[in-house]
């Protein structure tokens, strides 16, 4: 491919930083890659049920082409694309990926992606602070917050607010390669593809689905910082039965009752870590684990990084 055609989608909301980064990154990228290759960026602007018209081209002197290879959704600093005013840009969309077109979300982007219905059944990544909105308002779809990037081929999503970066990059090596990417990274000073946003993201627990009995429990777990996890006094605490609690607990937060208990610990050594001075077994102590090993596990699994690792790279 001579040169990549990159759309970037001016929806209600759009936050133009993105858009502007993305398109600058795009051009650093252009000017490393070999002769004869080239990425060719353009701005859509939507506006009412008319289809997005472009506003920008970094290449005009180029006959103008239907279709893109990629479209991509930037983030928004407003709450998220509703229903009514996503719907007609979903229908474009749906055409767009029908003809060839990769469609790539970043953060709140993912709920415009997801109106496509193209996302059902499939894993999508945004911001962890909107998983569980993204969840709820589109029951078919995986969320997975954890992640910072998911490339589905087709469908390609990235998290966190700044996380274009991430998807730029991944971008530049599908069109360009490795090399071009690489240095694309080393003129911008950002770290290469291979983060995950759970590193960043704290645990935020699901508070809000009406089972009274149940959000009695999490908020003694809460007071506890998770370190009381008997079943008997986590069901006495919501006055149920404990088969009954254990199925209620995890239907309304998602979670066992020893998975939300680790989380929990797990989100205070991450402060301890952060802020403090303490060795790694001095911590694992004060969160409840005698032996240290075991939160190191933990640790990992639900974080991604070891203790010592999380510390050197988030220490204040």
């Amino acid at each position: 491919m001579a040169q990549a055609r990159i759309g970037i989608l001016l929806y209600p909301g759009t936050q133009l930083s993105a858009v502007l980064g993305l398109t600058g990154l795009f051009g650093i990228a252009a000017r490393s890659a070999r002769q004869g290759e080239g990425l060719r960026v353009l701005h859509l602007r939507a506006e009412g049920a008319a289809a997005p018209q472009p506003v920008f081209d970094s290449d005009p002197q180029q006959a103008q082409e239907a279709r893109c290879d990629v479209l991509i959704l930037p983030p928004s600093l407003e709450p998220p694309i509703g229903a009514e005013t996503a719907a007609p840009l979903a229908g474009w969309l749906r055409e767009c990926h029908a003809g060839g077109t990769v469609l790539a979300s970043v953060c709140a982007g993912a709920f415009l992606l997801a109106e496509t219905g193209l996302l059902d059944g499939r894993a999508v990544t945004t911001h962890w602070t909107y998983a569980q909105v993204l969840q709820d308002r589109f029951p078919r779809v995986r969320v997975d917050s954890d992640r910072l990037i998911i490339d589905g081929g087709d469908i390609v999503s990235a998290g966190g607010l700044m996380s274009w970066t991430d998807l730029g990059l991944k971008l530049v090596d599908r069109f360009l390669g490795p090399v071009a990417m690489t240095e694309t990274a080393r003129m911008l000073l950002v770290d290469l593809p291979g983060r995950e946003q759970r590193y960043y993201s704290g645990f935020v627990p699901r508070l809000s689905h009406g089972d009274a009995a149940i959000l009695k429990a999490q908020h003694f777990l809460q007071a506890q910082e998770g370190r009381a996890t008997r079943l008997s006094v986590l069901a006495g605490q919501a006055g149920l039965e404990e088969r009954t609690f254990l199925r209620r607990f995890q239907k309304a937060t998602g979670l066992t009752t020893t998975d939300y208990a680790q989380r929990l610990r797990v989100a205070k050594a991450q402060e301890l870590l952060q802020f403090g001075q303490q060795p790694v077994e001095r911590i694992a102590w004060e969160v409840g684990y005698s032996d240290p090993g075991a939160f190191r596990k933990v640790f990992l699994r639900i974080v991604g990084l070891p203790p010592g690792e999380y510390r050197q790279r988030f220490h204040a």
